[in-house]
């Protein structure tokens, strides 16, 4: 008749440890029952949304506590609208994450101290959680665009759709329009990639820019392929092994002069962001350290890469604290740099 009370003093015995190594756990105990808001400042169906949801269904497992990842998409101003609500209005305990642009890290270094006052964030001082991606911009055309090379670019007014500025698919091809001298004509408005190319293929317009092949090829697997598009140049420092063989010139190449040439690197620094995310000022350190360490777990994890894979999107994870060391370096570099680089930005319509 002993038995049963030696098990139970047993099982009494062990509850002191359960509960120790419980309080040995903080950031499990605060996230477990609990859900994390995976705020997306972008369209549903484009390319941050199709990586933030990619993220947002493997990330959970590695949070210690497991919450729930529930995302909804937030678009507006590429990306800006949902910064400023991570920045200034979601909780700051570790329960709300943005999924945004590599325009809402940069563009406010454009716009200059006086220009800076119209965000309503600071990207010194948010959190940068990671980014799933870096990004390799290229430009596309449809093959009986007026251009057929980027140097045909340089004498043929070419019409790109494009989000809005700050947004890359607008950026990047004001950025060749200054440096390189090409004749972008650039209908902004469009919420996001897959639009461009729904107008692309009505011959709304003849092409898009500052879109990585990533995004192309998961939305349109069949475009080069069949001949509907061609690539007239690479709009990133490296350029991709495919491309390079494929002998698509690199932007930075055909830049003429020493000061074109920092333009363009400073100017394609922001593709090192890719895809990021970020947190609220304010998000408790334990939080924020669980929080990148979850992030870069899962974006190597082999469930996620297999899932990427057949959706045909890349991932080269890069962490917050690259980020973060990235976003200080370029806030500290000479106005000088910055202001000729911001001017390169500027929308001037091709004559």
């Amino acid at each position: 008749m002993r038995a049963p009370f030696r098990t139970a003093a047993v099982f009494a015995a062990a509850l002191p440890l359960a509960t120790t190594a419980s309080a040995q756990d903080p950031i499990a105990d605060f996230y477990k029952g609990k859900s994390i808001r995976f705020i997306i400042g972008a369209i549903s169906g484009g390319g941050n949304d199709t990586y933030a949801r990619l993220v947002g269904r493997h990330l959970g497992k590695f949070i210690p506590g497991h919450p729930a990842i529930v995302p909804f998409n937030m678009p507006g101003a590429s990306g800006h609208v949902s910064a400023s609500h991570i920045y200034n209005i979601a909780a700051k305990d570790g329960t709300a994450i943005g999924a945004t642009t590599p325009g809402v890290i940069t563009e406010p270094l454009w716009a200059g101290e006086a220009g800076r006052a119209k965000y309503k964030y600071d990207p010194t001082k948010l959190i940068h959680l990671g980014s799933a991606q870096a990004a390799t911009y290229n430009c596309y055309v449809r093959s009986d665009a007026p251009a057929k090379t980027i140097q045909e670019a340089m004498t043929s007014e070419v019409i790109l759709g494009a989000n809005a500025e700050g947004g890359s698919s607008r950026d990047a091809p004001v950025l060749l329009n200054n440096v390189l001298g090409t004749k972008f004509k650039i209908v902004t408005g469009y919420p996001g990639t897959r639009e461009i190319l729904v107008a692309m293929e009505r011959n709304e317009v003849h092409g898009v820019c500052g879109t990585g092949w990533d995004a192309m090829v998961s939305q349109r697997p069949d475009w080069l392929a069949t001949g509907f598009i061609r690539v007239l140049v690479q709009e990133n420092l490296d350029g991709s092994e495919m491309f390079n063989k494929m002998g698509v010139p690199r932007s930075i190449d055909l830049a003429k002069t020493d000061e074109a040439r920092q333009i363009i690197q400073l100017a394609y620094a922001q593709q090192a962001f890719g895809r990021p995310y970020i947190l609220p000022p304010g998000t408790p350190a334990d939080r924020v350290t669980a929080l990148r360490k979850a992030f870069m777990a899962a974006t190597q994890d082999a469930e996620l890469l297999a899932e990427a894979q057949k959706m045909r999107v890349e991932v080269r994870p890069l962490s917050g604290e690259d980020i973060e060391a990235l976003v200080n370096k370029m806030y500290a570099l000479p106005r000088a740099v910055i202001e000729r680089t911001r001017d390169a930005l500027i929308y001037r319509p091709p004559q």
